[in-house]
């Protein structure tokens, strides 16, 4: 991987050319996590400061798009590799064989992998306050599981260590 002040050299130069698409696909290699289930990038309306969505669209079972703003990289650097990184783990969760069906289980999973960057260790942390946004996101996730139900059994560890991150956060 190229140091990453070349990195965010790279992509800045990309989104002066406006070429958004491409410095996504930049990202996702230098970084290492793009996923045989993806297919590509595509753009979608521009975001605002308080509101950035990134969507990974396409039928279980086959490849993904993710779908992201056409001024993606006018934000945080950081914060957008975390989203993307997030998106690909949805990539991951429609693969055959390894279907995740339940939408509560797979905001969980990507929001997990954001905060503690299990499957992408390469990916650099979100500050303290994106932090405590992803954790809170996380849990609101984890209540729709459903009080005491099969799913929240499943991750009640992980649940231990959102709410220990949240509490060293604090």
């Amino acid at each position: 991987m190229k140091p990453y002040s070349e990195i965010l050299q790279n992509i800045q130069t990309f989104h002066e050319l406006g070429e958004t698409i491409q410095a996504a696909n930049y990202v996702v290699e230098q970084y290492g996590i793009k996923h045989p289930n993806f297919k590509g990038f595509e753009l979608r309306e521009k975001a605002k400061a308080d509101y950035i969505l990134m969507t990974t669209e396409g039928t279980f079972g086959e490849q993904q798009i993710i779908r992201i703003p056409e001024n993606t990289f006018e934000f945080e650097f950081i914060l957008m590799l975390n989203l993307i990184a997030h998106e690909m783990v949805h990539v991951t969760q429609k693969v055959i064989g390894a279907f995740v069906e339940d939408r509560n289980e797979r905001e969980w999973q990507a929001y997990y992998e954001i905060l503690f960057h299990k499957m992408y260790p390469q990916i650099p942390d979100v500050p303290k306050h994106q932090k405590l946004f992803f954790a809170n996101k996380a849990n609101d996730y984890y209540s729709k599981m459903g009080e005491n139900s099969i799913l929240q059994t499943k991750y009640a560890a992980q649940k231990i260590e959102v709410e220990n991150l949240v509490a060293s956060l604090n």
